[in-house]
């Protein structure tokens, strides 16, 4: 029974990683991740990950701000403390929108915001308390870090040490999980 191994490839440039994964994905070998300090454009591409549903968050984000500011006009407005301001009528929420369309646009987008940064963090376990899931402290300051899970034979991890260093690989590191 072979156990698990983890091969790290720590690359100091962004093109050169990039290049890197487009060489390592050429050859057939799994890439289960890429650490780095900001985004690289490209990088999701050359990975081959699944589009993100994030945007399809922030709609219905944007529809619960833009319903509770209707609400809580309605109930303000309407219910609660009706009155009568330069002669409008302040019996239905229709004849009153248009004075309520800047403030429910900046609900609507408040609440957008504010919880699409929750779930990103969340979804991304950057939330309080929560430990660092990178193997090596370098790829929050200026490194970028190259993952690959394999179960094979000496030949074929000697092989993916190479072909990480034939890609510009700074340092190669093995870890038995």
């Amino acid at each position: 029974m072979s156990k698990e191994k983890i091969i790290y490839g720590l690359y100091g440039d962004d093109e050169i990683i990039l290049n890197a994964v487009k060489t390592i994905k050429k050859t057939g070998q799994h890439i289960d991740e890429v650490y780095s300090p900001f985004p690289i454009h490209g990088l999701d591409h050359a990975l081959g990950l699944k589009y993100s549903r994030i945007a399809i968050c922030s709609f219905i984000f944007g529809c619960i701000g833009f319903s509770c500011a209707l609400l809580m006009f309605w109930y303000i407005m309407i219910y609660d403390w009706p009155m009568n301001i330069g002669g409008k009528p302040n019996f239905t929420l229709n004849e009153n929108m248009p004075a309520f369309i800047p403030v429910t646009f900046e609900m609507t987008v408040f609440f957008a915001a504010h919880l699409m940064v929750i779930t990103f963090l969340m979804r991304c376990g950057l939330y309080p308390g929560s430990s660092s899931k990178s193997p090596d402290s370098r790829t929050t300051d200026d490194k970028f870090l190259m993952e690959i899970h394999t179960d094979g034979d000496a030949k074929s991890i000697k092989k993916i040490k190479d072909l990480m260093k034939k890609t510009g690989a700074e340092e190669v590191n093995e870890k038995t999980e």
